[in-house]
């Protein structure tokens, strides 16, 4: 070969490798299309896709009918008693035309022998809600009553396990426990029920949010997967928790009770305190859910984005209005969630907990478009109160949502009752999650602020971001006439009480405080929406360039040691 034939080979060599066009600051790598050599007509061809074909056919047919659960009686029967079938709940929960990835859909496909359980008797995935990608598991009622096969609870913890990596916020809509036919394959071991507890235990403490949505009966082991939740919603007349039901309660107790008496939504939200919301149907249960996981900020690596100014929606309500709903004698009561209309964005407010621990109001709103969780007095703060405040503050902490203090308390609740229930404990519990909670803090003394109240209510001692008092505010470890009351059982001269009385009355001021810095001034109540959602934008700007990841360790609150 001469020189001029190998140089025109190489040249045509080079014609056929990748060209690197360099483009200012920026190369584009040119690659040729693979050809293909596949004749579709071909009888080869043909045989083969007739095979795949069938086997996708066949494969289809098997999806179909494991999509009908436990099959036509059965979700009669659920349609019946008012109920969404479990894929109609899973199609509410997910954002309207977003995808759903289905995972394990032929789990337990004629494994058993002695039952048919279509898809192991659960629906695990990843889809939207609310914009964010949520594993999510929904126990399938029509198939042997939500209860737990080996490969259920396989299929539960095989999503919990790979979640640790993707960090999607799981959402559960349990149901049964354990099918106590296969009690030793299921309960024991290291990847059977418990697993899917303790995996739930150490999503949490990751800083990946959990919610539990109970549609129906959540009984023992499904009662954990409730209660084990961050946040959960429970269907009134509907759903159930008990770790065991009627009946067996009878067997080992002798005592007879109804399902609802025994665990019922309204039992549950309003005197256990296991349940966070009480919905009203299905549809409202999923609607809550759905407001919960538009909530979780930046937990598990959310981002929570600087809002622009047209986002903050004004209240509904005039903020002038706030002194006449105040006043300022801070012995008469007024209900917090009128302030608070008249602060927040909308005047838009998702409830936590409302029927439990109800003389202290807690919950989501934004203010001038900041995500803010509220914490408000109703009253005197008794056990159930302090369990709600700090449950909230826990929330708030690891979703890395700021949270405001709006003031008025008179204190812990006192006396033997109080005191036999657990009083110091519980108000302990308020004071460290109050303490150690790793977000920024803003408090408003709208009205008193006395006693250990000032503590739980993050008086200027527990390092709130800003402290700004109302005009009417007071502080002080009492009011004036119960220190004068107490004196008087401890001191025989009336005239040193009166003088007492007197000058507590004055070191109870906002004036007096503010002029010696113990807050970061007065503020008008008109200006409150505006003077918080100042701070708050701060804080924003503060963390808006930080990584808000999980990818390594939890850089959450870390509250210590709760006395239980």
């Amino acid at each position: 070969m001469n020189a001029s034939q190998t140089s025109s080979r190489a040249l045509q060599t080079l014609r056929t490798l990748p060209v690197n066009v360099c483009r200012g600051s920026r190369h584009v790598h040119t690659l040729p299309p693979l050809q293909t050599l596949v004749s579709t007509s071909s009888p080869e061809f043909v045989e083969r896709a007739n095979a795949m074909n069938g086997l996708v056919s066949e494969l289809k047919k098997d999806l179909a009918a494991i999509r009908e659960g436990g099959g036509p009686k059965a979700q009669a029967r659920m349609k019946s008693k008012g109920k969404l079938l479990p894929r109609e709940r899973l199609a509410q929960l997910l954002d309207p035309a977003s995808p759903f990835l289905e995972l394990s859909p032929l789990a337990a496909h004629n494994v058993y022998r002695d039952a048919d359980v279509p898809g192991a008797g659960i629906i695990t995935g990843i889809g939207r809600v609310a914009g964010r990608e949520c594993m999510i598991v929904v126990n399938d009622a029509t198939v042997k009553g939500g209860s737990y096969y080996p490969l259920t609870a396989s299929e539960e913890t095989h999503p919990s396990s790979r979640n640790r990596k993707g960090e999607q916020a799981p959402v559960h809509i349990p149901s049964g426990g354990a099918a106590l036919p296969h009690q030793a394959e299921v309960f024991p071991d290291a990847q059977h029920f418990g697993r899917i507890f303790y995996n739930m235990a150490q999503l949490s403490s990751q800083g990946i949010p959990q919610i539990s949505v109970v549609h129906g009966i959540s009984v023992a082991g499904g009662a954990y997967t409730s209660a084990m939740a961050d946040e959960n919603v429970i269907v009134r007349n509907q759903g159930r928790i008990f770790l065991a039901g009627p009946p067996l309660v009878k067997a080992a107790t002798g005592e007879e009770v109804g399902e609802e008496e025994l665990g019922g939504g309204d039992m549950h939200s309003s005197v256990s305190g296991v349940t966070d919301h009480l919905a009203r149907d299905d549809a409202h249960a999923i609607a809550i859910a759905r407001g919960i996981v538009g909530d979780l900020g930046a937990a598990a690596g959310g981002r929570i984005a600087l809002p622009a100014a047209e986002d903050a929606e004004p209240p509904l309500y005039s903020s002038s209005e706030l002194g006449g709903i105040v006043g300022t004698d801070v012995r008469q009561p007024f209900d917090m969630r009128e302030v608070i209309a008249r602060i927040v964005d909308g005047s838009k407010f998702r409830e936590f907990k409302k029927e439990y621990g109800t003389t202290v109001v807690t919950g989501f709103a934004s203010i001038h478009g900041h995500p803010v969780g509220v914490i408000g007095n109703n009253g005197i703060l008794f056990s159930p109160s302090a369990l709600k405040a700090a449950h909230f503050i826990e929330l708030c902490s690891q979703r890395r949502i700021p949270l405001l203090f709006l003031v008025n308390v008179t204190g812990y609740m006192v006396g033997s009752k109080a005191e036999r229930g657990g009083i110091a404990k519980d108000g302990a519990k308020m004071v460290r999650a109050v303490a150690c909670a790793n977000v920024p803090k803003f408090t408003v003394v709208v009205g008193g602020s006395f006693g250990a109240g000032n503590y739980g209510m993050c008086g200027r001692a527990y390092s709130p971001r800003f402290m700004w008092l109302w005009p009417n505010a007071k502080i002080s470890v009492m009011g004036g006439s119960q220190l004068s009351q107490v004196m008087s059982s401890v001191s025989k001269d009336p005239a040193q009480h009166a003088t007492l009385e007197k000058e507590i009355e004055e070191q109870a001021s906002a004036r007096y405080g503010s002029a010696r810095l113990w807050d970061d001034g007065i503020i008008m109540p008109e200006d409150t929406r505006d003077v918080v959602g100042l701070g708050l934008a701060l804080a924003a700007r503060e963390t808006a360039g930080t990584s808000q990841t999980h990818s390594s360790g939890w850089d959450g609150s870390s509250f210590g040691v709760f006395r239980m």
